[in-house]
């Protein structure tokens, strides 16, 4: 199949299964210039199944370091009002959010830590109603990649620029299934088969988890009214749509005050153009109570002091080392790839529909319901082919839910 067939799938199955645009709806899309050959193939299909309006913003890598290189600490701090105005003004008329990631896992690397802590936490507390709404499925929202060429020559160090792109982009169209004959009928089936695990999980109610590997013994209590998701979920019309494309994931939120033990990282940590890696966080009653770090230790403090949630558990995620973007043994430096390659669990804010009734109710509410509140959420990937995952009912009595990496059950 040639390349350009592919990104016509993949556009294709953006705007039909990412986002599910219909007649008359709108489309906000956010990605950089390198992502442009995709961006019109997306927006040409967009106006193709009736869309009412597809707004583009776009960025670029060199100009946002710049940025962040010249501007003050106060300056990177400060959120214009119609920056938020216009992302409340689309989500109120319930559009389908697309965001495109690009960027270089370093793109930011060497700058100040406290000028990126305190432009992080200004977006994050400036866009928290946004984010709410997106954690509650309010609009369908949908999170995919398209190499950079500073991207790709990080996964491909020994390829030329050219080269390196054109092979990350071949991968990144294999884990959407962009490369098989009829791509919308592989996620409808792939749809199925994680649905079925959500089942089996949701049937079980587990009191707690206990995750074992070298490095890791963790215990994760759940929320007595916890809901496991996977694969698509529902907007607030009852609409079907797919937030990471790609996703091999089934999750749930921890109870907050719940989590205690240890756990160490597998796989490194991309988070604000900065890599963090070897790291090792300490629970005690939900909180982190100790940590450390190889690579990016000051990274990482800063996003523990983000704010008083940054410390506690918003997710826990179960995906098999035997998955197509483990087994493609690469390493991509980019989170929405690599925790589809790995177990996985969070930092930060809960998804409020992870807990019975959770999408009606109030931060507050969710808060009594064991829901961890935050204006920030970061994934960091703990799988591995040695992790042993057990499911612990109320009563004591165990299953096995990964033995060795993959499912047990």
């Amino acid at each position: 199949m040639e390349l350009n067939q592919k990104l016509q799938n993949y556009a294709e199955l953006l705007v039909d299964v990412g986002l599910n645009i219909h007649e008359g709806k709108r489309m906000f899309i956010n990605a950089t210039t390198d992502a442009l050959p995709l961006v019109r193939k997306v927006v040409e299909v967009a106006y193709d199944r009736g869309a009412a309006e597809v707004k583009v913003n776009l960025s670029d890598d060199k100009i946002q370091r710049l940025n962040v290189l010249n501007r003050s600490e106060d300056e990177l701090a400060t959120v214009h009002d119609w920056i938020v105005e216009e992302r409340m003004h689309y989500s109120n008329e319930k559009a389908g959010f697309l965001s495109l990631i690009s960027s270089s896992p370093e793109l930011l690397k060497g700058i100040d830590p406290m000028k990126l802590r305190k432009m992080q936490i200004a977006t994050g507390t400036a866009l928290k109603e946004f984010s709410a709404r997106s954690q509650s499925d309010y609009h369908s929202w949908c999170v995919a990649g398209y190499p950079s060429p500073e991207w790709a020559k990080l996964v491909y160090p020994d390829l030329d620029e050219n080269e390196a792109v054109e092979k990350l982009l071949d991968l990144i169209l294999y884990t959407v299934r962009a490369d098989q004959e009829n791509p919308v009928e592989a996620w409808l089936q792939h749809d199925k088969n994680l649905h079925e695990k959500v089942d089996f999980l949701n049937g079980k109610k587990f009191h707690a988890l206990r995750f074992v590997s070298p490095g890791t013994d963790l215990t994760i209590e759940l929320p007595e009214k916890h809901l496991w998701a996977g694969a698509s979920s529902k907007d607030s019309d009852g609409r079907d749509f797919m937030a990471n494309m790609p996703t091999e994931e089934v999750f749930t939120a921890p109870k907050k005050t719940g989590v205690n033990g240890y756990v160490s990282n597998t796989l490194p940590l991309s988070y604000g153009g900065n890599i963090i890696d070897d790291f090792k966080l300490t629970f005690k009653e939900g909180k982190v109570v100790d940590f450390e770090a190889g690579v990016g230790y000051e990274i990482l403090e800063n996003i523990l002091e983000t704010d008083e949630g940054a410390r506690f558990l918003g997710e826990v995620a179960l995906v098999p080392d035997d998955s197509p973007i483990s087994n493609t043994g690469t390493l991509f430096y980019n989170t929405l790839y690599d925790e589809n390659a790995s177990c996985h669990i969070a930092l930060g804010s809960g998804y409020a529909f992870s807990v019975d009734g959770g999408k009606e109710m109030s931060r507050e509410e969710l808060e009594q319901e064991g829901i961890n509140d935050s204006i920030t959420h970061v994934d960091f990937m703990i799988g591995s082919a040695d992790l042993d995952i057990t499911g612990i009912e109320k009563d004591g009595t165990e299953t096995a839910i990964f033995k060795k990496g993959d499912w047990a059950i």
